[in-house]
């Protein structure tokens, strides 16, 4: 089956759907996703993002714009996800714990609007990592159109760029939480360390990296080709001392690069189907 495919498999899932709460973040894939629905089911598709100590700031600004420029109604709601003990002891699964409290949240407003059918952005390609969180999606009944369409991130990006959508190669950004190794409490103002470490690498001019939080001490991730940046003395200098103006004792390069989900390395992969 064809990218084109595909496309026009999406649009007979969600025309079957009738209505859909989309649990939106303006990522990649909850904003074409987001866009199909509200080409195909006009005002029955709304989005819901759930704003959390987990977010930045600046990724919940954005999309606020994104929504925007789609057209489709957004419903915000907020919870503090910290308020979970078994999540901020940041056990292995804590993805898991905490899907299944934020889609809980999600449906609940979904069915004050009228609509029982909720759906994230899961692809194809969120199957090959470690990811509890699917778990708690497939529990709740959640459904996830672009995975039953069989499309994966790349090819989600070509269809999102074919449809003008700015995010087409907007960097991929999971929430705050996946910065810290599991078993490390997970704390207000580490997280707000993390996300100022991170702004700081954006205004740099990179691209796509983490930041990496281990007690006091960051670890940056940059795309390999960006490494070299580093390699300079006042450089190195300039960003060790914004990032202890943020809160950290201790700045270090990852010498392997960025790499999706590197916090898992250490733990066995299992997958959920």
């Amino acid at each position: 089956m064809n990218i084109q495919d595909k496309y026009e498999q999406l649009k007979t899932i969600l025309r079957d759907m009738g209505q859909i709460a989309i649990a939106y973040s303006g990522g990649v894939d909850s904003n074409f996703l987001a866009k199909v629905a509200t080409d195909v089911l006009g005002e029955r598709a709304i989005a819901i993002t759930m704003i959390a100590p987990l977010h930045s700031e600046g990724e919940m600004e954005e999309a606020n714009e994104l929504a925007k420029e789609i057209g489709i109604r957004r419903i915000i709601i907020k919870e503090d996800v910290l308020e979970n003990e078994v999540f901020k002891t940041n056990p292995e699964d804590r993805c898991y714990h905490c899907k299944k409290l934020i889609f809980t949240k999600i449906q609940q407003i979904a069915k004050s609007e009228g609509i029982e059918l909720v759906a994230d952005g899961s692809n194809l390609d969120d199957m090959g990592d470690y990811r509890p969180g699917l778990k708690a999606i497939k529990e709740l009944g959640v459904r996830s159109p672009l995975k039953e369409a069989n499309l994966n991130k790349q090819e989600i990006r070509d269809l999102s760029k074919m449809l003008n959508l700015s995010t087409w190669n907007k960097a991929a950004f999971a929430c705050l939480a996946t910065r810290f190794p599991y078993g490390e409490t997970i704390t207000k103002e580490s997280l707000r360390a993390i996300e100022k470490a991170e702004r700081y690498l954006y205004e740099e001019g990179f691209k796509q990296y983490r930041v990496r939080c281990h007690g006091n001490l960051a670890r940056i991730e940059v795309l390999a080709e960006d490494r070299n940046r580093f390699f300079d003395t006042k450089y190195m200098d300039q960003i060790s001392n914004k990032f202890k103006e943020f809160g950290f004792t201790y700045v270090s390069l990852d010498l392997n690069g960025y790499r999706m989900g590197s916090m898992n390395e250490s733990i066995d992969i299992v997958e959920v189907n």
